[in-house]
């Protein structure tokens, strides 16, 4: 049920299609604790306005004219905005998606993505969490695949911080598990793995669960199955 005394939260659409922006704009005026403050139908836009009305998310397409969502992403997080950045992608544009996490986006999801789904993770991220799409982050990773290194190497000096219970955690949270999934896998209270997971992200510097998926990917912690 939604908190009614608490304040809607805010969205900026950004995608260079009006009739995608009419469409997204239907589904997320009939939530309450929603409002859409204003849309943008390019990059440079995305930021001027971030800049402006502080959005709490900005549903962020990524190929646009002038200036696209991974650009438009990174200017926002560089100039440290209080403002969080939910990436729409196709299939056919993997690249760069992965390009719009390392640059600070929270999330992505596929442009075709159910409508309450697509509620959910504004809320998701609104909250100051993090939405990673596992079979989505799969798909994205595979491309990749041969270019990580071996895992059965030594660990990057990267994780040389992590304790082994940490580096375990964090290898779940690369495989898409939440905090009671992995609580339930290791046997131990959920209160236990966020714990864990903030010291991942704190030894490592990172922003979120979805930076840490990347990087476990990225250092061969994890690789994406065959």
């Amino acid at each position: 049920m939604t908190d009614r005394t608490a304040r809607p939260v805010r969205v900026l659409l950004v995608d260079d299609q009006p009739l995608l922006r009419t469409g997204f704009r239907m589904v997320l005026g009939a939530e309450e604790d929603l409002d859409v403050v204003a849309e943008a139908g390019d990059g440079v836009e995305a930021v001027d306005l971030s800049r402006r009305l502080l959005p709490d998310v900005v549903l962020m397409d990524i190929r646009m004219p002038r200036m696209d969502g991974v650009a438009a992403t990174r200017a926002i997080v560089d100039a440290r905005l209080p403002v969080r950045v939910l990436i729409l992608t196709t299939f056919d544009l993997d690249e760069y998606v992965v390009g719009a996490l390392r640059a600070g986006a929270s999330g992505f999801l596929a442009k075709d993505v159910p409508a309450e789904d697509l509620v959910t993770a504004i809320r998701t991220v609104a909250a100051g969490e993090a939405v990673v799409a596992p079979r989505i982050l799969k798909r994205l990773l595979d491309r990749f695949a041969e270019v990580l290194p071996d895992p059965s190497a030594t660990p990057p000096r990267s994780l040389a911080a992590l304790t082994e219970r940490e580096r375990e955690v964090l290898v779940q949270v690369a495989r898409g598990l939440s905090n009671s999934e992995i609580a339930a896998e290791l046997s131990v209270s959920e209160t236990t793995i966020k714990t864990h997971v903030g010291h991942v992200l704190t030894k490592l510097g990172l922003r979120d669960r979805v930076q840490a998926v990347v990087l476990a990917y990225e250092t061969g912690l994890v690789r994406p199955r065959g």
